[in-house]
């Protein structure tokens, strides 16, 4: 499972010229789904993203997480995250899981998330084409691999 975390004072996603969800100061979070993917996978994710220090404290100190500030959390399906780009000019997105896999996984882990999460939750809808604004704070923008623990 792969995270592209960024750090926002706010994010919002639009279907079809009409804004679904919005977030304030917060992460936006764009999740990709590997067949291998399981329960394991998305309990260290959603603990990693809120434990996170990547707030700053009165010092201007990123060391303040997501759970200290009741961060608001949104959750954007993104198979493109595990796109390869080794041949050719045009990306290979074999490795993202399917709808079979993809879909139960992607909803555990917005209910895992938004469990845990003190602030609001809000996802985009899978599979569709959405349109996500945000405003990056910082700018702060972390790739996680739940794969590489590292």
């Amino acid at each position: 499972m792969r995270i592209v975390l960024q750090r926002v004072s706010h994010a919002s996603v639009t279907i079809d010229s009409k804004q679904v969800s919005h977030i304030s100061k917060g992460l936006l979070l764009l999740l990709g789904i590997e067949e291998s993917d399981t329960q394991e996978d998305i309990n260290w994710l959603v603990k990693k993203v809120l434990n996170m220090r990547i707030f700053e404290d009165d010092n201007n100190i990123m060391n303040i997480s997501a759970l200290d500030i009741k961060a608001d959390i949104m959750v954007v399906s993104q198979f493109t995250l595990y796109a390869s780009c080794k041949k050719g000019n045009r990306p290979s997105y074999i490795r993202a899981a399917g709808h079979e896999i993809s879909i139960p996984l992607y909803k555990a882990f917005c209910n895992t998330m938004k469990a845990e999460c003190l602030g609001q939750f809000a996802t985009g809808e899978f599979g569709a084409d959405m349109k996500i604004e945000l405003m990056n704070d910082g700018p702060v923008t972390i790739c996680l691999d739940s794969k590489i623990k590292e």
